[in-house]
């Protein structure tokens, strides 16, 4: 089959598409042909070596929509049409997952980083962590609600968002674009602070409340906040927006540096920071049942599997006005 075989080099890394051998079904295991893969940050995040490399010749991708082709279960028969995410798999004995908490389990296998992902015509996934996904989406439009979505609904969980409060989002790229639907369908006002004339046009279309530069203070307390952005400055900014008691989620596994902040004025008063770490099976149902039930929308931008580079690139450089997804 063909795949996008990333490795990182002494010059810098390399992703090259390459002809490897069809992945081999193994117990527990389904084998999916590929329909489309989102491209996330996190994937650049591994290209460019923010978080350490795992392993070489690594198939980058935990977007992946994907049709069984080996492995059917009772469940899962031939042709059914599943969704794998970041977390593809635990080992469901550690104190973590004893407490329902599988998301920091002490034994996690991420898709597309310890093991390969979905940049590729065909993957092999387990079964017990693919997801069965609505018809009323098309392959392109679902692949960014896999790991995009999931995760902007998890960390307005990790917020304690209630419906009907005020919620801050800062940055507004593609998770930003899909929660802030979640976040209406709720009937919460939403308060949106972003660099980028691009971006605040898409969020002053996505119905906000208010849109301001990412330097710009939302004119009333938020109850939550979720910050998007790879930038701890932004956590300080989203913190100082909060009200007595509110709560920051920062939605990203890396981060530059924290600058020093005054406690006294914006953290006391229970304000609270958290972190949001991967997701669990239970966000990914619940998430997916909403994304189908208010008809959740996406506006993607495709690449073929031979330009998957560029896809990184333009998710870099953030041209894209959506999400971007890699159609092999």
């Amino acid at each position: 089959m063909k795949a996008a075989i990333f490795n990182p080099t002494p010059t810098g890394p390399a992703l090259n598409i390459k002809d490897v051998p069809h992945p081999a079904l193994t117990p527990g295991h389904v084998i999916l042909r590929v329909l489309a893969c989102g491209v996330c940050r996190t994937d650049l995040h591994i290209f460019e070596g923010d978080l350490p490399p795992l392993r070489k010749d690594l198939i980058l991708g935990h977007q992946i929509v994907g049709e069984i082709v080996e492995g059917a279960t009772p469940e899962l028969l031939i042709g059914t049409r599943v969704g794998v995410s970041w977390v593809g798999g635990t080992d469901g004995t550690c104190p973590f997952c004893k407490r329902n908490q599988e998301n920091l389990c002490d034994n996690i296998v991420f898709t597309g980083y310890s093991i390969d992902g979905g940049y590729a015509e065909y993957a092999s996934a387990r079964a017990e962590f693919v997801h069965p996904l609505p018809s009323t989406l098309s392959d392109a439009d679902i692949a960014p609600l896999l790991c995009a979505g999931m995760i902007g609904f998890r960390s307005v969980r990790v917020a304690g968002t209630q419906p009907g409060e005020r919620v801050g989002l800062f940055g507004f790229g593609a998770s930003a674009s899909l929660v802030i639907q979640v976040l209406r369908h709720w009937k919460c006002e939403v308060y949106v602070s972003t660099r980028g004339e691009q971006h605040r046009k898409q969020a002053e279309q996505a119905g906000a409340k208010w849109v301001g530069a990412e330097n710009d203070r939302p004119p009333v307390p938020l109850d939550r906040a979720v910050t998007f952005a790879p930038s701890g400055d932004v956590v300080v900014s989203a913190l100082s927006s909060l009200r007595k008691g509110g709560i920051v989620a920062i939605n990203a596994i890396h981060l530059d540096r924290m600058p020093q902040f005054d406690y006294d004025k914006l953290l006391w008063g229970e304000r609270q920071i958290r972190s949001v770490a991967n997701m669990t099976r239970d966000d990914a149902r619940d998430f997916l049942r909403i994304a189908a039930e208010i008809g959740i929308h996406t506006q993607v931008r495709t690449f073929p599997l031979d330009n998957a580079a560029a896809a990184l690139q333009a998710v870099k450089n953030e041209t894209a006005e959506g999400p971007c997804v890699i159609l092999p």
